[in-house]
């Protein structure tokens, strides 16, 4: 025996062949199974040189799509689903823009008006 024989690995039994693990379904899989709507923010891009100006990618199923039919958005022969979604998505923005705007106002009414000194301490407000 040398001196390097006791590094020498032990041979091991053939491994039993793994059961294989399936991949777990996506929330999309297991929304569109079950019949329901599913749609969500896959990424959002922001200009680094005009940080105005932006573009989210939305995922979304059938279901969904059925749905907003069904709430009245309308389908022309033309329309792709995404041409229906983005107007949806469009929709969705132009109400959180208007909630914070109805939201500024409460807080300052007269922020967006204008005051003009007419004289013998009167003004006009519009």
């Amino acid at each position: 025996m040398g001196m390097f024989d006791i590094f020498r690995k032990k041979k091991r039994a053939p491994a039993e062949p793994r059961a294989e693990k399936k991949p777990e379904k996506t929330a999309k899989e297991k929304a569109t199974e079950a019949g329901e709507p599913y749609i969500a923010i896959v990424s959002m891009e922001i200009d680094p040189e005009n940080l105005h100006q932006g573009a989210f990618e939305l995922d979304w199923n059938d279901k969904f799509i059925a749905n907003l039919v069904r709430a009245g958005y309308r389908m022309d022969a033309k329309d792709a689903d995404s041409d229906i979604v983005d107007r949806w998505f469009q929709n969705v923005c132009r109400h959180v823009v208007m909630e914070t705007w109805e939201q500024e106002q409460a807080i300052n009414p007269t922020r967006y008006h204008k005051v003009k000194d007419i004289g013998d301490g009167r003004k006009e407000v519009s």
